[in-house]
This record gives C-alpha cells, structure tokens and sequence, in this order.
C-alpha cells in the first residue's frame, strides 16, 4: 500500500513537472524568436514554480470539485461556490507567485494581477471541470460494472428456472409410469421407485450447480434410464459411446437427461418392436460435442416435440450459458431416426468436481 502511494505520487510530481517544462519551453521560445533575451535558468525556474504551485492548489481544488460537483440538481449552488473559490484561488496564486519570484529568486518587481488574473482563473476552472470528467467516468464505469453484474445474475436465474421446469416435469412422468407398473408388476415398481428416489437425491445434493463434469451428468442419465429400461424391459436398447478425455468436461447439469427423455417417448414409447437410444460425447476444434439419437420415424412424429419442455428448455439454457459460442442442431439423421447435437466451449471443471460420486452423500 506504501509503495502505491509512494508512486502516484511520484506520477503527480512527473506530470507537473512536465507541464513546467512544456510551458518553459515555449517561453523560451517565445522570447528568443521574438529578439529578447532568453534568460533559461530564471525561465525554467518560473515556471516548474509556477505549475508547482498549482500542484500545491489542486488537492484543495479537487475537494472542492468533488464536493460541489456540477450537477443538475446543485447546479446554481456549485457554480457559486466555484465562482467565488476561483476567484480566490486567483488571488492566491498570483500572491504566491510574487512571492517565490521576491524570496527564492530575488527579483522585486512581482507580476501585475491584471496578466495573471484571467490565466489563473481559467486553470482552475480547468482543474475542476477535469476533475467532473473523471467522476463522471467512475460513475459509468461503475454503472457499466453493476450493469454487467445484474445481466449476469438475471441470466443465472433465467438459466435456473429453466432448470427447475424440468424437474416436475420428469417427476410427474416417472409417478405415472410407477402408478401404470404398480398393478402389472410391482417389483418393476418397486425398482422404479428405488431409482427415483436416487435421482431425486442427486438432484437435490446439486441444487444451485449449473455445471457438472460430463461423468456426473452421465451418472445421473444412467440412474434415469434404469427407470426407463425398468418400464419397457427390452424395447430400449441405449448406447453410450464417450470419449475417455471428454469425462471431466464442464457440462450444463440435466441436460441430456431431457433429449433422451424425449428421443424415448417419439422414437420407442410409440412402437412395439425394439429401439435404440445411442448418446455419444466427442471433443471437436475446442468444442463439447454431446450428441442423442434413436432410431424412430425422424422429425415427422417428433415434430411437435420441437417446442417442447424438454427442447425448448435445452435450447434456452446454451443461448443463457454460452450465448453465440453454441451450436443446437435437430434434425432426421441419414441413416434414419432422430439426432439433437449440442456443441459448446470444451472446458475442464476443476479437480476436486471431477470426481462422478462427488455429489453424492
């Protein structure tokens, strides 16, 4: 903290001291292309004195400044006092400046007030209209920063709320398939519910996590589908092919778990024969490339699916987490059946969330 103050002050000292210089510069020239005699040393000495002075002046002038500022609400108040604090200022500094040209450099006649007077003036009413600049800048900046920081908590509720709609969602799903096994085959229902229950406890450990690595969120898909698996027995064949480097990736949590649920109710749920759900994750150019496909009719029977809780829901959250660094794609795949493609920023979590049981309790 010391070595901060130590060094703008030494900054204020430089930029004064520049500023007798500049000034010194073009008195000197001045007189000498002018046929005078140029007197470098007393020239030199004038005017670091000069803007040494002003130095002195403009703490107490940036106070003034900060105190009145000149604000709408204020405004007839502070240019009074400005008015009346310039005017003395002026004063001030044409006393000061005898002052130093009588006991530092020995020269009795002093400056007349009518040269200086207007100069003296206008430098303040410079200092104090830099001074309104700089607190103006602070307060945009500060208003740019709480801007910033209020988009970014709204797009973190946002992307919450679109969280939480899932859940019911899901949990009216799966009660209604336990109430459809109940009677049929309770023992599948009592695994229904075993499972449920685990998922509801995953669920409830990452209340207010909006991104898990990828093995977690896969740990929480495969709970999700031994409830689906128990309700169509061997109608539902799922694949998941997962790069090995893409396990500890940062990922939107509950975010396949919906495209799955989706794939299954418009490519199996409707069919008597077998189907299958394939989940790939692949890491391309920098990017997470998740993937859900089936092998049902395509988009003619999942078409309706399109502004569905699940899609919609998914689409909205990568547009809130990642804006235009993702990519959703929907579409029939070429060898037929239903592909969702995701595509956001590859990146790593951190160590200690790598671990797939670390939300569990």
């Amino acid at each position: 903290m010391l070595q901060r103050r130590w060094l703008r002050w030494t900054l204020i000292f430089v930029g004064w001291t520049c500023a007798g210089l500049f000034f010194a510069s073009q008195t000197y020239l001045s007189y000498k292309y002018s046929g005078g005699q140029a007197h470098t040393g007393i020239i030199l000495k004038l005017n670091l004195a000069d803007w040494y002075v002003w130095g002195l002046l403009a703490p107490g002038i940036i106070w003034l400044a900060r105190r009145f500022p000149l604000e709408r609400a204020h405004w007839a108040r502070s240019a009074a006092v400005h008015l009346v604090a310039g005017v003395g200022v002026a004063l001030l500094k044409w006393w000061l400046d005898n002052l130093f040209r009588e006991y530092a450099l020995g020269l009795s006649r002093g400056t007349s007030l009518i040269y200086v007077f207007h100069g003296n003036l206008l430098t303040y009413f410079v200092l104090v209209a830099a001074t309104q600049g700089y607190l103006y800048y602070q307060r945009y900046r500060q208003g740019e920063l709480r801007s910033a920081q209020l988009a970014a908590q709204l797009a973190q509720a946002q992307v919450q709320a679109l969280r939480m709609q899932l859940h019911p969602h899901f949990l009216f799903n799966t009660l209604n398939s336990i109430a459809t096994l109940i009677h049929k085959d309770p023992d599948a229902a009592d695994r229904m519910t075993a499972r449920l229950s685990d998922l509801l406890r995953l669920t409830l450990d990452n209340i207010g996590v909006q991104e898990v690595p990828l093995a977690q969120e896969l740990q929480f898909l495969e709970r999700y589908l031994e409830i689906e698996k128990t309700r169509f027995s061997d109608r539902l064949v799922v694949r998941i092919e997962v790069a090995p480097e893409t396990l500890d990736a940062s990922t939107p949590y509950l975010i396949l778990q919906p495209l799955v649920e989706n794939a299954i109710r418009h490519g199996i749920a409707a069919r008597s024969t077998p189907g299958c759900v394939v989940v790939r994750a692949a890491r391309d150019n920098g990017k997470l490339v998740l993937e859900v496909k089936d092998d049902g009719p395509g988009i003619q029977a999942a078409a309706a699916a399109n502004n569905g809780i699940g899609i919609s829901s998914t689409r909205e959250r990568l547009e809130k987490l990642y804006g235009d660094a993702h990519t959703f794609e929907l579409g029939n795949a070429a060898e037929g059946g239903l592909m969702v493609k995701l595509a956001f920023p590859f990146r790593l979590m951190p160590s200690k969330a790598s671990n797939p049981e670390g939300g569990r309790g």
